[in-house]
């Protein structure tokens, strides 16, 4: 098996303040702004990202979590995952404007899943994507509005992101 590094710590922490930046500018400000992570890594990164926000927009954005597990329509294939806790912000997300947040988009299988359990939760005003590796072969019509980094890959090739919270490293590598 090959592996390479194609993010470091630095990388990984330039693109989430990037991406902070443009979740801002798109949003006009830091009003009306929920965040929520995908588990498990998308939660790490929702939030490092909530915390940048509300620095650069100068007022806090709640951030939360969205399993997802139970709206996948693949379950048949990956029977042992456990359902994540779903943690809602205090002030819900009706009439507010999401940003689902993940680590890795691959088929869009997962966003479909978060956008059909956001359904059961509440009407947002709009939902938006933040990933921070696009890596391609989408199954769905489904397209970020904020990406870390745009990673080409074969199919058959892995992505791997870890994060310190939860790995105790700090990189992205793809494996083939």
């Amino acid at each position: 098996m090959n592996t390479r590094t194609v993010m470091h710590d630095a990388d990984i922490a330039r693109a989430l303040t990037r991406i902070s930046h443009e979740i801002l500018e798109s949003n006009k400000g830091p009003e009306g702004l929920v965040l929520l992570g995908i588990p498990t890594r998308g939660v790490t990164l929702a939030n490092r990202i909530g915390p940048l926000v509300s620095d650069f927009g100068g007022a806090p954005v709640p951030v939360g979590s969205l399993d997802v597990t139970m709206y996948r329509d693949d379950l048949h294939r990956n029977p042992t995952r456990a359902p994540r806790r779903t943690e809602i912000p205090a002030g819900g997300i009706d009439g507010k404007v999401v940003v689902l947040i993940d680590d890795v988009l691959f088929s869009g299988r997962s966003i479909r899943a978060a956008l059909d359990a956001l359904q059961d939760i509440g009407r947002p005003a709009a939902v938006r994507l933040a990933t921070l590796i696009d890596r391609g072969h989408r199954e769905l019509p489904i397209r970020p509005d904020f990406v870390g980094k745009n990673l080409p890959s074969a199919r058959d090739e892995r992505v791997n992101v870890r994060l310190a919270e939860i790995d105790g490293i700090e990189e992205v590598t793809i494996e083939s």
